[in-house]
């Protein structure tokens, strides 16, 4: 009688990716990746291991952090010293791990600093692992030199891009660039209506609900929390039935953020865990200048956009840098017009935060505008499945090195 020899299914092809990402933004655009990521790969038989620099989001999602990233992200010359020691600390360490089990493909999402360090690092010790760059330094707004334009293509074998400008600004200088869009378009499509959201928060009918966002970095909280408290208490003596909604994007400014309503005896509640429905549930935000801006946005809630840096960070970059910017609010570097009101630096008093929010909440004409304005930021930001389209392509790099490894 003849032998049968047991037919075993093939072994699921595995990899692993490492994620390398900054700040609180950051985390969340890297979270998003690593569930597409999950998604795409169990729909080719895809076994992952993802590995990330990065914060709670994207530990949440599944990545195993080699090191917490948010914590130590900053903008601004002065204020990005405190940050340079630790930085460096947590990347020997990384290249250490690295050195002992290095990935088949690194994806790196803005934070460009400690990025052209991992990407330097992989291309010195590991010359043959792809690597992605996935929402590149905004060079396309304002480059200062074609030096770090060309070392961000230098570190790319691929370049995801998240506005069409920005795809078209790094093909002419040579990079295999793909626009796919907007994460957030994706993360927008699960906020709640505004009527649930304001039934969840408990909002009564006539209430003004003003979504106060001000700190994603520890020197934001010096910075803009203040300013941004003193107009909304311009704001709640012209409008007595408004109150103040902050979501905060770390428990460890929870602290500062009482102690600040307080002292200007504002009506506010603090939440946890719940930007998407404080931000479903506004009428205005007043908020810093960051991603946050285009999910309010595409949220459709009018907003005023600030921001501020030390005085000496201020002086160096106009002095010596001669940095000069168009605009500094993603929805208006979308558009490249001013369709949201943006204060900087010195503009940014409370009586010029407070002027602009009173017109947002009372001028219907200034209302419509601005919900026109988003409707056309709507069209340029893409089609809704953003996230699974960068997993794609990111499966599809690993693949062809797959492949070019059984050719050879």
């Amino acid at each position: 009688m003849d032998t049968v020899e047991p037919v075993h299914p093939p072994a699921a092809r595995s990899a692993r990716i490492l994620i390398s990402t900054g700040e609180v933004s950051g985390d969340l655009q890297g979270a998003l990746l690593v569930e597409a990521l999950w998604r795409q790969a169990e729909k080719r038989g895809l076994a992952l291991e993802i590995l990330a620099l990065g914060g709670d989001r994207m530990a949440a999602a599944g990545a195993t952090l080699l090191g917490d990233t948010t914590a130590i992200g900053s903008v601004g010359i002065v204020e990005a010293l405190p940050f340079v020691l630790p930085t460096l600390m947590l990347q020997r360490r990384v290249q250490q791990q690295l050195q002992q089990h290095p990935p088949d493909l690194v994806v790196m999402i803005d934070y460009f600093g400690p990025n052209s360090r991992i990407g330097t690092y992989m291309r010195r010790h590991f010359s043959q692992v792809p690597l992605i760059y996935y929402i590149a330094p905004q060079e396309w707004v304002w480059s200062l030199s074609p030096a770090k334009t060309q070392q961000v293509i230098s570190l790319s074998d691929r370049l995801l891009a998240i506005f069409p400008e920005e795809a078209r600004y790094y093909e002419k200088w040579g990079a295999n660039a793909t626009y796919v869009g907007h994460p957030l378009v994706d993360r927008v499509a699960t906020f709640p209506s505004r009527a649930a959201a304001r039934q969840q928060l408990g909002i009564a009918e006539d209430e003004v609900a003003i979504a106060l966002l001000p700190a994603s970095r520890r020197q934001e909280v010096k910075h803009l929390l203040p300013v941004l408290c003193q107009a909304a208490q311009q704001i709640q003596a012209a409008l007595p039935q408004a109150h103040l909604w902050i979501p905060l994007s770390l428990s460890q400014f929870q602290t500062s953020v009482e102690q600040a309503i307080r002292r200007y005896g504002l009506r506010a509640t603090i939440v946890t865990e719940q930007t998407q429905t404080v931000i479903s549930a506004a009428d205005l935000a007043l908020t810093k200048s960051g991603t946050a801006n285009l999910e309010i946005a595409l949220a459709g809630v009018p907003q005023v956009v600030i921001y501020r840096v030390s005085r000496v960070t201020a002086w160096i970059a106009r002095r010596f840098l001669k940095f000069s910017i168009p605009f500094m609010s993603p929805p208006n570097l979308v558009m490249m017009e001013p369709i949201v009101p943006e204060l900087l630096q010195e503009a940014a008093t409370p009586e010029h935060i407070a002027r602009e929010g009173l017109a947002l909440l009372l001028d219907p004409d200034r209302r419509h505008q601005i919900q026109q304005d988003y409707a056309r930021l709507r069209q340029v930001l893409g089609d809704g499945g953003v996230c699974d389209r960068a997993a794609g392509e990111v499966l599809d790099l690993l693949e062809q090195r797959e492949m070019g490894r059984v050719m050879a």
